[in-house]
């Protein structure tokens, strides 16, 4: 995009402030006077700034289809960016759809609607995975890689338990897919236990003072 074309600049310079309408005038190229308005860099921000003055919101069916469109938006994109292998920002795409779909959950006005969105939580969950898995290789971290996708596949476990459909899990195909994607990693780079694999084989076998140490490991690779 030229930069003629790209309001980044503008935008750079004219703080959002989601308390108040962001409205200004201008003069124009042609001296004409005209009327600016800022708005929400996401709906998502702009439905969290309603929250901020009523904490019963509930979503009209107007927003309904505003939050559909933004779903349907969102999604093209992070296919799009796990296409071009850009991870971080198909990461932070499926995070703000995943905190959308729990805005919903809290403020919707229809359990049928919700359903319309929850029953992917499980797909928008395998692209996390994945996109901070692959992140993760980018930035030679094969263990830190194959960890992630062990703590997702526990996450998609628990979300499994929570709709009592755990005996599902096992067959799920984007489950197969996350530990067929898991065991290429080890194989490939020669990963063996995660640290976080040994802390639970530890603390399984009573060794306190291995687990200790294990701990102590991890908080420093963390920091």
């Amino acid at each position: 995009m030229s930069r003629n074309q790209s309001i980044d600049r503008i935008l750079s310079n004219w703080t959002y402030d989601p308390g108040n309408v962001n409205v200004r005038i201008v003069r124009g190229d042609d001296g004409r006077d005209v009327i600016q308005m800022r708005v929400h860099e996401s709906y998502l921000d702009y439905l969290l700034s309603r929250t901020l003055r009523d904490e019963d919101f509930e979503l009209s069916d107007a927003q309904c289809q505003e939050v559909d469109r933004e779903f349907v938006q969102f999604y093209h994109r992070r296919v799009c960016w796990l296409t071009l292998r850009q991870y971080a920002q198909a990461l932070a795409d499926a995070d703000h759809t995943l905190a959308l779909m729990d805005f919903c959950l809290d403020h919707s006005p229809d359990d049928e609607w919700t359903m319309t969105h929850e029953q992917y939580r499980p797909f928008v969950l395998f692209h996390r995975i994945q996109a901070a898995a692959l992140e993760q290789l980018e930035q030679n971290a094969a263990e830190a890689a194959v960890q992630t996708i062990n703590t997702g596949l526990d996450q998609l476990r628990e979300l499994f338990i929570e709709h009592d459909a755990e005996d599902m899990f096992d067959d799920n195909e984007l489950v197969v897919r996350l530990i067929e994607l898991c065991e290429s990693l080890r194989d490939h780079y020669r990963v063996g236990r995660t640290l976080e694999e040994q802390l639970q084989d530890a603390v399984s076998r009573e060794q306190y003072e291995l687990a200790a140490k294990i701990r102590d490991e991890l908080a420093r690779r963390q920091t």
